[in-house]
């Protein structure tokens, strides 16, 4: 009974190794992978020192140089990781880029081009994004926002609770995120008409130079819930720094500008929003040892929610 087994295998070993033989000609016909010249490794080890070597997150691919990360900080201090792949052709070829944002620029790519422009590019990009990205962090600190997942800088959806099992699907537009947003009702039938009609009738009052909360509130004709978290906090109760627990640094030469000043820095976790003097976390990251520095800017975390924080390390 064992002999039919060993016949019937037989063959299946045959077409395998027919199968491996034939994979190694095609193999051999195809030869080695393409590989990139001496210069090119030369070149981007280069233009990587011109950006700044701590400034790479993650480098992969040939050799770890094709497929580069930076960290760019935008003029607020928001941290952005900027995804840099180089193709077979770099530098004759542009390179792609990939990040964290609601749109891509197009990126502007010459023969003498090289990685600096990029960045620059991307950072200017981050400038247009800065209103938007202002928008939504008031929405995320004013209204009740119920996403289940964290926020990312390219979203630019929130979903908002209303009470009573109602909510509010916003969309914001990131080149214009001052105008009127789409917005889409979700809850029990019956329970929006009034909504409905006032946002249908009153959505030509919508004013771009208000607050987004202030408009939303005044085209709807209700009054938008806090989130749970600072619901009980007074509109204008000037938070405590957590670090210092005062809600005003003491009035002292040696400080400056800052000088009898209250909370200038909020930790962009929604779910912690910790203020702090940016003077008082500045000396706190100084004094952690996994704290880094990037120019002028130091990059560590934030003591309550261990979220990324970024502060300038010297006002100018």
């Amino acid at each position: 009974m064992e002999l039919p087994a060993t016949l019937s295998r037989a063959p299946a070993t045959s077409q395998a190794r027919a199968g491996e033989e034939a994979y190694t000609d095609a193999q051999a016909e195809a030869g080695p992978p393409p590989r990139r010249p001496a210069a090119f490794y030369s070149s981007v080890f280069a233009q990587i020192e011109e950006i700044g070597w701590e400034r790479v997150v993650n480098a992969t691919g040939d050799d770890g140089v094709s497929c580069l990360t930076f960290r760019v900080v935008d003029e607020k201090g928001r941290i952005h990781l900027l995804e840099i792949t180089l193709p077979m052709g770099y530098p004759a070829s542009p390179p792609s880029i990939a990040a964290e944002v609601p749109y891509l620029p197009k990126i502007q790519w010459l023969n003498s081009s090289r990685l600096k422009d990029v960045i620059c590019q991307f950072q200017e990009h981050l400038k247009m994004l800065q209103e938007f990205w202002s928008t939504m962090d008031e929405i995320d600190k004013v209204l009740w926002v119920v996403d289940a997942t964290k926020p990312t800088y390219a979203m630019s959806q929130r979903l908002l609770a209303l009470g009573d099992d109602c909510y509010i699907l916003l969309h914001v537009d990131p080149r214009k995120p001052s105008s009127l947003p789409e917005c889409r009702f979700l809850g029990p039938d019956g329970k929006f008409d009034r909504l409905i009609m006032n946002w249908r009738k009153n959505r030509k009052r919508w004013d771009t130079k208000k607050k987004f909360h202030e408009n939303l509130a005044g085209v709807l004709d209700f009054a938008l819930p806090a989130p749970p978290s600072v619901s009980s906090v007074k509109d204008n109760e000037q938070a405590e720094c957590g670090i210092c627990y005062a809600k005003h640094l003491p009035v002292d030469d040696e400080l400056g500008a800052h000088s009898g000043c209250a909370t200038d820095y909020t930790c962009e976790n929604p779910s912690c929003s910790r203020a702090f003097h940016s003077v008082c976390l500045r000396d706190w990251l100084r004094s952690i040892t996994t704290t880094r520095q990037s120019f002028d800017v130091l990059f560590g975390n934030c003591p309550y929610c261990s979220d990324p924080v970024a502060v300038k390390v010297a006002d100018r």
